[in-house]
C-alpha cells in the first residue's frame, strides 16, 4: 500500500520559520541564482530560443527614481516583445474593436507587450504571454473607459463595473433573460474585451486559478468604487484610508496570475495560506506604489485633482509636495522590505517546488513592473525634486 501523500503545511509560520528569513538569502530565493552554468536554475525553461542580445541594443530609457528601493532588470527579449506588440494590437483591432483610430498612438505608447514580457520571464510561449497581456489592456480599457480620461465618471460606476464584472464571472439566469445578458457583452469595447481576455484565460487556466483571479477583479472593482466615492464627495482620505483603498485598487490581479502565465498551478490550498495572501497583497501594494509615483506628473497635469500617495500625504500630513513625495517614496521602500521580508519566511516555511518558484514569479512581476513604469517616458516623467 503506497504510502500517504503529506499534508500541506498549516496556515500559520511555523515559529523557527518566521525568525529565520533573516538569516535567509532573499535574492537567491526570489530572483534565483546567479553565476556560471545556474541559468537553467532560474523559473522554467522557455519553448523557445531566448533571443541572445546584439551590440546594438541601446540603454535602457527614462531613469529611477532617485532612492526608490528596486531591482532592475535586463531589457525584454525584443523578438517576445515585437510579437507580442503585434499579437495584441492585432485582438484589440480584429477581435474586440477596442479602441478608434484617433487613440491609435496612446495604444502604441502604452508598450504593453515589453510590459508584460518584462514582468513574466518564465512564460513558455507567445501564447502564454498573451494570457497576461490580453488581461492588463481589457483592464486598462475598464479604467479608462469608465473611471479615468477616456468618458469616465464616478457617476453611476457601480453599475457599469457590476454589468463588465458579468464578462469575467458569467450571469446565471433563467432562459428568458440569458440572450439579453450575452448581447450585452459586446455592447461597448471594455466588455468586449473583458468577454475575450477571460475566455482565452479559462481555456489555459485551471478552475481554481479562474476563481482567484475573478475574486482580485472583484477586489479591483470594489477599489474603483471607492476613489469614485471619494471624488464625487470631493473627500480627501487620511492616508492609511488611501492605502486600504490601493489595497483593492491595485495591481494584484497581475502578479496573481503569474503561475498560470507560467504554465503550471500552486494549489489552491497553498494560495489561500495566509502568509502567500499577505505576500501578494505587500507585491500588489508596492507595485502600485510605483504608478502613484512615476504617474505624479502626469496626473497632476490632467484636470482636476486626482488623487494619489504623495497628493494625500500632503494634504492630511501638512508636508510640501516634494516631501510628500519623498515621504511616499519611503512609504514604498518599506512596503518593498516587507514584501521580501514575508516571501523569504513563506519561501523557508514551504519548501515546496511550486511555491518557490511562485514566489519568484511574483517577484520577477514586482520587478519587471518598475522596469515599465522607469522606462515608459511616453508616458510618464519625473518631478524636478532632486
Amino acid at each position: 500500500m503506497p504510502a500517504p501523500e503529506p499534508s500541506p503545511p498549516q496556515s500559520r509560520l511555523p515559529a523557527a520559520a518566521s525568525r529565520s528569513w533573516a538569516n535567509a538569502d532573499v535574492g537567491r530565493i526570489l530572483r534565483g541564482p546567479s553565476g556560471l552554468g545556474t541559468a537553467g536554475l532560474r523559473l522554467a525553461r522557455r519553448e523557445e530560443p531566448p533571443t541572445p542580445p546584439t551590440p546594438s541594443a541601446g540603454p535602457t530609457e527614462g531613469n529611477p527614481i532617485p532612492g526608490l528601493y528596486h531591482h532592475p532588470v535586463p531589457d525584454p527579449d525584443p523578438v517576445r516583445v515585437e510579437e507580442v506588440s503585434r499579437r495584441i494590437k492585432a485582438w484589440a483591432l480584429d477581435e474586440v474593436d477596442l479602441y478608434p483610430e484617433e487613440w491609435e498612438e496612446q495604444f502604441d505608447g502604452f508598450s504593453v507587450g515589453r510590459y508584460m514580457v518584462a514582468c513574466h520571464p518564465d512564460a513558455p510561449t507567445i501564447d502564454h504571454l498573451m494570457l497576461a497581456t490580453r488581461l492588463m489592456v481589457a483592464e486598462n480599457a475598464v479604467d479608462d473607459c469608465y473611471c479615468e480620461d477616456h468618458g469616465g465618471s464616478p457617476i453611476g460606476l457601480g453599475g457599469r463595473l457590476l454589468l463588465a464584472h458579468t464578462a469575467l464571472d458569467a450571469l446565471h439566469t433563467t432562459q428568458e433573460y440569458q440572450p439579453r445578458w450575452a448581447e450585452s457583452l459586446h455592447s461597448d469595447a471594455p466588455r468586449r474585451a473583458y468577454r475575450s481576455a477571460m475566455e482565452y484565460f479559462v481555456q489555459a487556466a485551471g478552475p481554481s486559478q479562474a476563481d482567484r483571479f475573478r475574486h482580485d477583479m472583484a477586489r479591483l472593482h470594489m477599489g474603483y468604487l471607492a476613489e469614485a466615492a471619494w471624488a464625487q464627495t470631493d473627500h480627501v482620505p487620511e492616508v492609511w484610508e488611501y492605502l486600504a483603498m490601493r489595497q483593492f485598487n491595485n495591481f494584484r490581479p497581475c502578479p496573481t496570475i503569474t503561475d498560470t502565465v507560467g504554465g503550471y498551478e500552486l494549489p489552491a490550498d497553498l494560495h489561500a495560506q495566509p502568509a502567500m495572501q499577505r505576500v501578494i497583497a505587500l507585491a500588489g501594494n508596492a507595485t502600485t506604489i510605483v504608478n502613484d509615483l512615476y504617474s505624479y506628473t502626469k496626473e497632476l497635469a490632467g484636470p482636476g485633482r486626482h488623487l494619489n500617495l504623495p497628493v494625500v500625504i500632503a494634504e492630511r500630513e501638512g508636508r510640501s509636495e516634494r516631501d510628500a513625495y519623498l515621504k511616499a517614496v519611503e512609504v514604498h521602500n518599506d512596503l518593498m522590505r516587507d514584501f521580501e521580508a514575508e516571501a523569504a519566511a513563506v519561501a523557508v516555511a514551504f519548501p515546496l517546488p511550486t511555491v518557490q518558484r511562485f514566489l519568484r514569479g511574483v517577484a520577477a512581476w514586482v520587478d519587471g513592473n518598475h522596469y515599465w513604469h522607469q522606462t515608459n517616458t511616453f508616458r510618464y516623467s519625473l518631478p524636478d525634486f532632486w
